[in-house]
């Protein structure tokens, strides 16, 4: 007798739904990023921590279709994706979109962004924004960072901390200073709040921390 019941499968062929075994996963996340390659690796990477598939019990799983799209295709695409999981009765207990603000040099940055969180919001749909770019998410994990920045700024400084030529990501240095990095976005986001500055103005900042949280495993009092 086989001991998993059959899969549910996304459009691409994901398996969505939990299986039934020894071993559940009490909860199941699924990650759309508008980033074809930083993103995705960050978040696999992610993925495959201990203290997050193991201790927390959480599974990860990225939309490889979703890579390219701007933030209100892609907030657009989880709604959906979240509509079909739910009528299919598959148990994917958060959908999250990873997307970038965009500051090229100058006052524009991706169009609809207001819009774009306002319907994730209303659709059950998590955000994870960085501003200007999810490279800010990166430095955050080897310093401090509180000034403006545009993409280019961005992109050069995260070459600064890391030695990288391109976007890929070097899994096992990221992981092991993630907790920092949320921490620092934490402190980004008391100083845009106490200088009153509002989205998407609030440049330098990342929701990053906030997907973090959610998959990492609460601290034991005794332990700490």
């Amino acid at each position: 007798m086989p001991r998993h019941k059959p899969a549910s499968l996304a459009r691409n062929g994901t398996s969505l739904s939990r299986s039934v075994g020894f071993r559940t996963p009490r909860k199941t996340l699924l990650v759309l990023c508008e980033g074809k390659r930083s993103e995705p690796e960050y978040i696999s990477a992610l993925s495959r921590e201990r203290d997050v598939h193991e201790l927390a019990a959480v599974r990860i799983m990225v939309d490889p279709q979703s890579s390219g799209f701007a933030p209100m295709t892609l907030v657009r695409r989880a709604v959906e994706m979240r509509r079909r999981t739910s009528e299919a009765n598959d148990e994917v207990d958060e959908v999250w979109c990873v997307f970038d603000v965009e500051w090229p040099g100058t006052s524009s940055h991706h169009p609809n962004l207001l819009e774009a969180v306002q319907l994730a919001q209303s659709s059950d749909v998590r955000v994870a924004i960085s501003n200007p770019s999810f490279e800010l998410w990166l430095i955050l994990h080897v310093r401090a960072c509180s000034r403006f920045l545009t993409n280019s700024d961005a992109k050069r400084l995260r070459a600064e901390c890391d030695g990288s030529s391109d976007k890929g990501i070097d899994g096992p240095f990221y992981m092991s200073r993630r907790t920092k990095a949320a921490e620092r976005a934490i402190e980004l986001e008391k100083k845009h709040r106490g200088d009153n500055t509002q989205f998407p103005d609030d440049n330098p900042s990342s929701g990053m921390h906030m997907l973090l949280a959610s998959v990492t495993p609460p601290i034991n009092p005794e332990e700490a």
